[in-house]
C-alpha cells in the first residue's frame, strides 16, 4: 500500500488533496499534519516505507516546507516530494535539484489536473517498497527486494548469503525455502544461487557467469535454468 504524507496548515486544503489522492489510489494510506511536530518528525524518521510527501511551501509561524524537505532528505532519499507552491520558477529551479523534488505545483493554476498527473507519473516509476523480512535465531533483517543482487549457498556454514551492494547477510534457510519469500524478479539460476533479474546486465551461459549492474561478475549461472533467466 502506498503511503502519502500531507503537510498543510489549511485543513480544507488537506481534505482536498486527500480526495485527489483517493481518486487515483482508492486504498491509499494517508496521514496529515498542519505543522512540524514530534509526530511528523517520527514519521520522517521511519524509513521502512516509501512515501509520497505533499508539502505546502508556506506554513504558519514562518515555517517552510523547505525545512521539512531538509529533515526528510537527512534520512530518506527514496521517498518522493511534491511541493505545493505560489513561488516563481527561480525558486523552483533553485530547490528542485537540492532536495530531489519530483514536482512544484501552483495552488491556483490547474492544480487538480497537474497534481493527479504527478501522482500517476510517480506510480508509473514502479513505486517499489517490497521487502524481504527475516526474524529467527537472533537475526532480524528487513531488506528491500530491489537492493538484493543475488543469494548463494555457503557450503561451509550451510547458510544462505544475501548479497546487496553494501552488505552480505547470512540466514539459516534453504534455496527452496527462501524462494517462497521472494517475488518473480528472483530466479534460481544455479542449484546454489538465486539472482535478481532486474540487476543483471549480462549473461554468459557458455562461461557460466552473469554480470550485475554493479559490475560484479558471478560464476553461478547454469544452462539448465536458461529459460527462467531469459523469461522477462
Amino acid at each position: 500500500m502506498i503511503k502519502f504524507v500531507v503537510v498543510d496548515d489549511d485543513v480544507k486544503e488537506i481534505e482536498h488533496v486527500k480526495s485527489l489522492i483517493q481518486e487515483i489510489v482508492d486504498d491509499a494510506k494517508i496521514v496529515s499534519f498542519s505543522k512540524i511536530n514530534s509526530e511528523l518528525k517520527t514519521e520522517i524518521q521511519n524509513v521502512d516505507e516509501h512515501k509520497i510527501y505533499v508539502l505546502d511551501i508556506e506554513l504558519a509561524n514562518k515555517v517552510s516546507g523547505i525545512s521539512i524537505a531538509r529533515l526528510i532528505r537527512e534520512v530518506d532519499w527514496e521517498s518522493e516530494i511534491i511541493f505545493i507552491t505560489n513561488h516563481d520558477k527561480m525558486f523552483e529551479s533553485t530547490h528542485r535539484s537540492v532536495y530531489e523534488v519530483f514536482d512544484f505545483i501552483e495552488k491556483f493554476h490547474d492544480f487538480d489536473r497537474r497534481f493527479k498527473k504527478a501522482i500517476k507519473n510517480i506510480l508509473k516509476r514502479n513505486f517499489d517498497n517490497k521487502m524481504f523480512k527475516y526474524d529467527a535465531n537472533n537475526v532480524e533483517l528487513n531488506i528491500y527486494y530491489r537492493a538484493i543482487l543475488y543469494i548463494y549457498r555457503d557450503t561451509e556454514e550451510r547458510k544462505l548469503v544475501i548479497v546487496t551492494p553494501t552488505n552480505k547477510y547470512k540466514v539459516a534457510m534453504t534455496i527452496k525455502e527462501i524462494l517462497n519469500y521472494l517475488d518473480d524478479r528472483f530466479v534460481q539460476c544455479h542449484r546454489s544461487c538465486i539472482v535478481n533479474k532486474n540487476r543483471v546486465e549480462e549473461k554468459n551461459y557458455k562461461e557460466g557467469y552473469f554480470v550485475l549492474d554493479t559490475g560484479e561478475k558471478v560464476y553461478l549461472l547454469s544452462k539448465m535454468n536458461r529459460k527462467l533467466m531469459d523469461n522477462d
